[in-house]
């Protein structure tokens, strides 16, 4: 995999300096660009299908590493209660116990389902969205839900531990919804967030208001960046907070395992902020490629004249290389529909990058077979969204 990359950002490099171009080519600035594009894209291929390969590879070994750190946290678990009974004046007492079985109890549920989808990520599988990348507000939900279930099996446990008489009603009284609003709030809150975000981004990308392109492999980092792969505010922020309450509501099972954990309203208040936070990026993020001019480009020294037949066409607007899309395998499949033409965008490369597509210009030939006249010109980007029309004239 990565000597596919290091050949392919080789090869670019040596086509931007104007080594290895035929010598039949160049002297036909047309053939050699068109001959340029065709090498870099075949090469392209061959990395996207090594990346392919490579993902699943390491899809697995993320699957077999969640696995480890789920049991990890369990031994860790462990250690601290023993730690703990040592150095206390209580001991080993019933709560110590229940939380370890609560504790393995839930990871022994999950180890065969983690198993029986290691190709797909293992434990990891239910966090990750239709663009193969973990998603934040899955993972956020997923953190409430399982600390929700080690709470009830702990409180489930301890009932079976507890003799008759007053410590069995107490725990009964414990269970009281009037008790736990905070934290029935925060769980049913998550879950909505999940179910919402996933409808709004289905609806939007299939109504052409936002663009997704497939990711090869979830990485952790998915959770905190987007796309494209930089640095998310309402992601972070929308982690960081849960996570906060999380641990807040952890403490407090810590401290009194016989009841249910109380989040207070201050803090549940809170999480209501960050997820509209998050919800108000989700439904403003993104957004169709968009054609706002179509001109012809002039060579120095050549005279102004109408579009052509066989004229490069500088298209200007926004969108053309959606985030995440910026590898040499999905800016080869940006396309442009002249007329009834569907005409590929050649790869221009530069040291370092490519010059062509860019996100905001695209340049493209007309083609000869194009029909003089008035012709619309639209965009189709990587990830398949078609832009609006924009007409322009064809000279004969």
């Amino acid at each position: 995999m990565r000597r596919a990359e290091e050949a392919l950002a080789e090869l670019r490099d040596r086509l931007a300096a104007g080594e290895g171009i035929p010598q039949g080519l160049a002297h036909s600035p047309e053939a050699s660009r068109q001959w340029i594009s065709d090498e870099l894209t075949e090469a392209a291929r061959e990395v996207a299908v090594r990346a392919t390969a490579h993902g699943r590879f390491r899809l697995a070994a993320l699957a077999d590493r969640a696995l480890l750190a789920m049991w990890a946290l369990v031994g860790a678990l462990l250690l601290g209660q023993l730690a703990t009974a040592l150095l206390g004046d209580q001991g080993w007492t019933l709560a110590r116990t229940t939380a370890l079985l609560s504790a393995a109890t839930v990871a022994g549920l999950l180890t065969p389902v983690g198993r029986a989808h290691r190709e797909r990520g293992g434990l990891l599988a239910p966090l990750v969205g239709e663009d193969n990348r973990l998603s934040t507000s899955r993972a956020v939900a997923a953190g409430w839900l399982l600390l929700s279930g080690v709470t009830v099996l702990m409180l489930a446990f301890t009932l079976a531990g507890l003799g008759d008489g007053g410590e069995r009603a107490a725990l009964l009284d414990g269970l009281e919804p009037a008790r736990a609003g905070g934290l029935l709030t925060a769980v049913a809150l998550a879950c909505a967030v999940t179910v919402w975000v996933r409808h709004t981004v289905a609806t939007r990308v299939r109504g052409f208001r936002m663009q997704k392109v497939r990711a090869v492999v979830p990485r952790p980092a998915d959770l905190l960046t987007d796309d494209g792969g930089r640095g998310s505010f309402p992601d972070v922020q929308y982690l960081l907070v849960n996570a906060a309450a999380l641990t807040l509501v952890g403490v407090r099972l810590a401290r009194g395992p016989r009841e249910l954990p109380d989040l207070p309203w201050g803090v549940a208040l809170l999480l209501g902020v960050s997820a509209l936070t998050y919800l108000a990026a989700k439904y403003t993020e993104g957004a169709r490629p968009v054609i706002q001019s179509v001109v012809r480009v002039r060579e120095p020294g050549t005279v102004v004249a109408p579009i052509r037949q066989g004229d490069e066409l500088e298209i200007r607007g926004s969108g053309f290389v959606p985030a995440g899309a910026d590898s040499a395998e999905r800016l080869a499949e940006t396309v442009v529909r002249i007329g009834g033409l569907t005409v590929p965008v050649p790869l221009v490369p530069t040291r370092g990058g490519f010059d062509n597509p860019h996100d905001d210009r695209l340049v493209v030939r007309v083609p000869a077979e194009v029909e003089p006249g008035r012709v619309e010109v639209r965009v189709i980007t990587a990830a398949g969204t078609e832009s609006g029309r924009y007409r322009v004239t064809v000279a004969d």
